[in-house]
């Protein structure tokens, strides 16, 4: 396993945050490069119209075009390279651990004590892809915890598994 670096010191509810032990599927790079492109390619619709029509007038839209064009399929490669080194995901019997983010990285945990529902989604690109979220609500501020890119059998046994475990486990969210 590559190493993440050092999370933050401490934990949540006598739970040790830790590096994560399971990647996500290599499909969902496919899924953050579609989103990515969805953002970004209307950005270079716009700059290529803003440039048809008033490249005599305003000049500087030709340049901006260009690095648009370029910068775009650069985004929609680099960009699901770095998320998927970084993004992670594992259950204990004790919390629910995600890692995730490409330019801001985020540590996650969540004591099974706080969880109070556990659900899985799949939206239509996921769908195509063969994928889905597993969504891990807790009683905190924070929201909740989604682990995307996961293959659909997988998410539903850790829904599952997590659901039966949080029934089990004493706390104050239940």
């Amino acid at each position: 396993m590559m190493d993440l670096g050092v999370p933050p010191s401490g934990g949540v509810g006598g739970v040790a945050l830790r590096p994560p032990r399971h990647r996500v599927e290599r499909r969902a790079m496919a899924l953050w490069a579609a989103r990515g492109l969805a953002f970004s390619l209307p950005l270079v619709g716009v700059l290529a119209v803003a440039y048809a029509f008033w490249s005599a007038s305003r000049p500087w839209t030709g340049p901006l075009l260009v690095a648009a064009s370029v910068l775009v399929p650069l985004h929609a490669v680099v960009m699901p390279l770095w998320r998927y080194r970084v993004h992670r995901w594992e259950s204990t019997e004790e919390a629910v651990f995600a890692a995730e983010g490409w330019i801001v990285r985020q540590w996650r945990i969540a004591p099974l004590s706080r969880i109070q529902t556990v659900d899985t989604v799949r939206g239509p690109v996921e769908q195509l892809l063969g994928l889905s979220t597993l969504v891990v609500t807790t009683a905190s501020s924070s929201g909740a915890i989604s682990i995307r890119g996961l293959d659909p059998g997988v998410a539903s046994e850790a829904a599952d598994r997590l659901a039966e475990i949080t029934r089990r486990t004493p706390g104050d969210a239940t």
